[in-house]
């Protein structure tokens, strides 16, 4: 059970992201001592950094820290997942992308999704089962895929927490620390 002020912490993205919902837990999660690196696939970056989507057009880049290679579950203690619409439609076609995110819901490291970054647990076959929440236009999404969904701020269900939109960063992240430093939680293992 890391202390947050002790914890290293992933943000897996792409261009599109939803800029606020990288750039708000990234900040918040320093704040409090973490180390935190914005890993991206190298194939869909621009040099070093990735470009958000803010509004109706593009936003401001962000800084890379590591490529998406060159990142390991065993090093990290949790996975963040920003969401917008680009972003994870882009990393669930990425086979890196989704091994890394399946090897942290085998870990029983906490993972958090928001907005559509749902999809991404979808993909990894993550969230059968279990109560999570996402923007409102992927709820059908979620249900489909068997998850008992809940109009709620955040959602956690062994450690893997789940948030609607931009309105609740605050609660997202509060859990995502919280989560931190409860640690590791027994998961059933995922089907291939």
């Amino acid at each position: 059970m890391p202390k947050i002020s002790k914890a290293k912490i992933i943000i897996l993205a792409t261009d599109g992201f939803e800029q606020s919902e990288l750039e708000v837990p990234r900040d918040k999660l320093k704040e409090a001592g973490a180390v935190v690196h914005v890993v991206a696939p190298k194939s869909r970056r621009d040099k070093e950094t990735i470009k958000g989507w803010k509004g109706k057009d593009w936003g401001k880049p962000v800084k890379v820290d590591r490529d998406l290679p060159d990142a390991s579950e065993s090093f990290y203690d949790a996975l963040v997942l920003p969401g917008g619409q680009i972003n994870p439609d882009l990393l669930r076609g990425d086979d890196e992308a989704l091994a890394l995110i399946k090897a942290f819901l085998s870990s029983g490291k906490p993972v958090a999704a928001i907005c559509h970054a749902p999809w991404l647990l979808i993909e990894a076959n993550g969230v059968r089962g279990r109560k999570a929440t996402g923007y409102k236009t992927i709820k059908t999404d979620l249900v489909n895929a068997g998850v008992d969904w809940r109009d709620e701020p955040v959602v956690t269900d062994q450690g893997i927490i789940t948030s609607r939109n931009p309105d609740d960063l605050d609660a997202f992240v509060a859990k995502i620390i919280e989560e931190v430093e409860e640690g590791k939680h027994e998961r059933a293992e995922l089907a291939a």
